[in-house]
């Protein structure tokens, strides 16, 4: 016979819950019938149960969870646990030759997520309080502005303007014309230019150093006559 102590500690036998034809839910401790919110809400305070068909006594207490899951997960205003990528490939481990090991693999993990669910509570509490809510948005903002810089600097439509105008800035000088001969005639001076004079286009140089040319040959033909 059990005494008090083991009595408190030890675990309660499940409930049975019987279905019917009609699909109603009848609890044999309470002697209610009860729906698949209530059998949610046993689930949620550890109050295990079992449900067996009322006319053949199966066992029917995997598909009446898994008819909870679908319910909880369908209502609206609800964060659904199971997001579609898990879904999918939970539906290709069917069949498959890691099919066996799925269930363990799931319940240990689910497992060790209950024995750590204190821990991560405190995390999630600390990151959430004022406090760590806003160390938590400045830490995010400047990870932000510094992807946003880098971006920038990367993608810049100015860059080619930028790097032209130091360009302008910093002219290259210009080499004399290789080739220069003898008998080439030396470019025309260029009078000295006025206060309001306006910088000398390349064409008017280029006609003052073959008007230039021109002379010197008249000048050197004078000489050979002479």
């Amino acid at each position: 016979m059990l005494s008090k102590s083991d009595a408190a500690t030890g675990k309660k036998e499940p409930v049975v819950i019987k279905k019917y034809a009609n699909r109603r839910l009848y609890n044999t401790e309470t002697s209610t019938y009860v729906t698949l919110e209530d059998l949610a809400q046993m689930v949620r305070s550890e109050r295990d149960f079992v449900v067996f068909d009322a006319r053949t006594g199966d066992d029917l207490t995997h598909s009446v969870l898994t008819q909870i899951i679908v319910e909880q997960e369908s209502r609206a205003g609800t964060q659904t646990l199971l997001p579609v990528p898990f879904l999918r490939q939970l539906i290709r481990f069917y069949g498959g030759a890691m099919e066996r090991m799925v269930p363990s693999y799931l319940q240990v993990s689910l497992e060790t997520l209950t024995r750590e669910q204190d821990r991560f509570r405190k995390q999630f509490a600390n990151a959430f309080t004022p406090h760590g809510a806003l160390e938590a948005y400045q830490e995010q903002a400047r990870k932000n502005l510094q992807l946003f810089e880098q971006a920038m600097t990367m993608f810049s439509p100015f860059g080619a303007k930028l790097g032209a105008k130091a360009d302008d800035a910093n002219p290259k000088t210009e080499t004399a014309e290789p080739g220069a001969g003898r008998d080439k005639a030396p470019l025309a001076p260029k009078p000295p230019a006025s206060a309001g004079d306006a910088p000398e286009s390349d064409e008017l140089t280029s006609m003052r150093n073959e008007l230039a040319a021109m002379q010197a040959r008249i000048e050197k033909l004078a000489k050979t006559k002479t």
